[in-house]
């Protein structure tokens, strides 16, 4: 059925502008006007920013003419334009990304990055991912080794970890395995593009988000003879490559984290913290509760602690915090209430779930990708 708007009568439009003219000088006058948002929108094929203070959003556009548009938030970014498509037998049309370390001398502020693979204790990480269905893609995080501390160029081995692919696209190369690592299995892939040697993970089902650690996917390129120990990881990167449209796939949260065997890590490492894990177990259930210290000097805001269910394990209900996805990698992240953690304060949320087999708790947390001790 059609509808219609029925004007305002003349006198009553102008009184209206009107009075909505004299708001917004008043509104001047005090200083209340609004205030800009604060997401950055990029165009440029090759336009970037930084969040955080640490890492830097790419629109990275080079496989095509057609116009890709990003907007940077507070925690990632999202594809708010991408014309076109390509063929997806060939290369995708860009990796709207973003990293910590160096990628074509562009450096993300005060990285530790690149760092020699020897001196790297931990590397932990996490990431979320926000998908469409109308569009042909993949979800990767890339992790580059070169044998040099370069910070330009194409490195000699790129690790690419697929969380999730749409459509007929599939890695470089061709599937050589499966593997398990860092507690998930996946399809292992291996080729060569015509500028470095590829190694990619792809998860058999989609990943909306994770926490893990770096060198459990750089181990396996070692093991393979892709990589030595005394390379140089240059850059870990999260986002999409899209061959078909893409608009609306997001990051939505990016930590990431270099341990060094000093025990230092990259900018913004998150206050030191501690995890109290009990649990109350049955025959095929139990629950958890949770406990988060923040024993650093500063305050912890929008906090996501990152953990891994053993095997059989799945998240039933939660209270306190959003928990996702229910097995696997979980991420555990703030609500508005409790999203702030001041320096030595604490948090608790906690949640129930079934088990098969034989029962057993996580065995490491981090804090918004850094490592926390546990009580």
């Amino acid at each position: 059925m059609r509808t219609s708007r029925h004007p305002l009568p003349t006198r009553t439009q102008a009184l209206l502008g009107a009075l909505l003219a004299a708001l917004a000088v008043l509104a001047a006058l005090l200083g209340t006007a609004p205030a800009a948002h604060a997401d950055t929108s990029i165009c440029e094929p090759f336009g970037s920013t930084t969040i955080q203070g640490r890492y830097v959003v790419q629109n990275n556009r080079w496989g095509t003419s057609q116009t890709q548009c990003i907007t940077a938030t507070d925690s990632g970014f999202r594809i708010t334009q991408a014309d076109g498509s390509v063929p997806t037998n060939g290369a995708p049309k860009s990796y709207p990304s973003l990293f910590n370390g160096c990628h074509y001398t562009n450096c993300s502020p005060g990285t530790r990055l690149p760092a020699q693979l020897s001196a790297i204790s931990s590397a932990p990480t996490g990431i979320s991912y926000s998908y469409v269905s109308d569009a042909v893609y993949d979800a990767a995080y890339d992790i580059w080794l070169d044998p040099t501390p370069r910070t330009d160029g194409v490195n000699r081995t790129e690790i690419m970890v697929w969380f999730n692919k749409v459509g007929s696209v599939q890695p470089v190369g061709s599937q050589v395995g499966t593997a398990t690592v860092a507690g998930r299995q996946w399809q292992v892939w291996s080729g060569n593009n015509g500028s470095n040697d590829v190694l990619s993970f792809v998860a058999p089902a989609a990943i909306g988000s994770w926490s893990f650690d770096v060198m459990d996917f750089v181990r396996q390129a070692v093991s393979r003879g892709l990589a030595q120990n005394n390379w140089y990881l240059t850059s870990v990167q999260a986002g999409f490559e899209p061959w078909q449209n893409g608009t609306g796939l997001a990051v939505t949260s990016f930590s990431s984290t270099i341990n060094t065997g000093d025990g230092s890590g990259n900018p913004g490492t998150p206050a030191a913290c501690t995890v109290s894990y009990t649990t109350n177990v049955w025959q095929g259930g139990f629950t958890a509760d949770v406990t988060l210290t923040n024993s650093g000097s500063s305050p912890v805001g929008d906090w996501k602690l990152g953990f891994t269910l053993p095997a059989g394990q799945q998240i039933t209900s939660a209270w306190n915090a959003t928990l996702a996805p229910a097995s696997g990698g979980v991420t555990a992240g703030a609500l508005a209430y409790n999203a702030q953690i001041p320096a030595g304060g604490k948090v608790s949320f906690g949640f129930q779930g079934t088990y098969s087999g034989s029962f057993a708790k996580p065995a490491a947390f981090t804090l918004n990708g850094a490592a926390c001790a546990t009580a």
